[in-house]
């Protein structure tokens, strides 16, 4: 039971700190392109994982695992960091927080794929009925988007449920945060690459706050949240912690009122109601 108990506690910091991913996104894109946030954030968090590794010693990965660690660091290192600082300069981080519900379907969909499993009929209807939401609420409402914003938001959540789901199967034989650690390492050389290609020609308009988020989703969104993240899951089981991931919109739309004052309507609140009811009736009969 402490065990068990310290898995949920884990997980739930980690969702908690993932949940800030957006907002602070949000205001750095304000101080620096997309390009340049996606790869110093990266580089940042790569150098503090190899550091780990080194400290603690880690073995090498196998051959076999370079491919899903490829895949890995394409979902979250890249892909997901990437696309949601595109998206964020079409939408204000409320808006985008809303798709952030579809984030556990997709990696039980992907899981689906990537394991041939034959989910019930009920799944699909679930399913279905999600993205229904998610879609009608982006072509009907255009409070804080755009529709480049949401197509970008909804590819971000496809590549992030794919690299969350090859991540949850390696970090079963690696440990969790060895598969973060490690995904970093191996993006290392392309991310720093694009840092300098995409380096700013002077730092003077960046402000306070932009530093300090950039800082965040380096720290935060790319390692410490991760290393909470697949403690909790390998503690207290895939299935179980994960239906933790469906508290993340409303820690996102509380931070992104509180901080940035940003406005949430009834109906963002009410789609992501509704979205996260799909998803535990389509995980409940995955």
């Amino acid at each position: 039971m402490k065990r068990l108990g310290g898995g949920w506690g884990s997980g739930l910091l980690g969702v908690i700190i993932f949940s800030g991913s957006l907002p602070a996104t949000r205001v750095a894109v304000g101080g620096f392109t997309p390009l340049f946030l996606t790869s110093a954030r990266a580089v940042i968090a790569a150098l503090l994982g190899a550091a780990l590794l080194i400290a603690l010693r880690q073995s090498w990965p196998r051959r076999r695992d370079i491919i899903p660690l490829g895949i890995t660091a394409i979902g979250v290192v890249i892909g997901f960091p990437l696309l949601t600082a595109l998206a964020l300069q079409h939408m204000t981080s409320a808006h985008s927080i809303v798709f952030i519900g579809l984030l556990p379907l997709a990696t039980a969909l992907f899981g689906v794929l990537r394991g041939a499993e034959r989910p019930q009929p009920a799944f699909w209807l679930f399913s279905c009925a999600g993205a229904f939401a998610v879609a009608l609420f982006a072509g009907t409402h255009s409070d804080g988007g755009t529709l480049t914003g949401d197509l970008l938001m909804l590819a971000a959540i496809l590549i992030c449920g794919l690299g969350y789901a090859e991540g949850a199967v390696l970090s079963r034989r690696f440990g969790g945060w060895q598969v973060i650690s490690w995904a970093l390492v191996l993006s290392l050389p392309v991310m720093a690459a694009l840092m300098v290609a995409s380096w700013p020609t002077d730092f003077a308009g960046v402000t306070a706050p932009q530093w300090l988020s950039l800082c965040y989703v380096s720290l935060f969104s790319m390692l410490i949240g991760f290393v909470f993240w697949y403690r909790g899951l390998v503690l207290g089981g895939i299935a179980g912690v994960g239906q933790l991931q469906l508290l993340q919109p409303f820690f996102g739309l509380a931070l992104a009122q509180l901080l940035l004052g940003e406005a949430v309507s009834g109906t963002m609140i009410a789609v992501t109601l509704l979205v996260v009811l799909c998803v535990v009736g389509a995980k409940r009969f995955a």
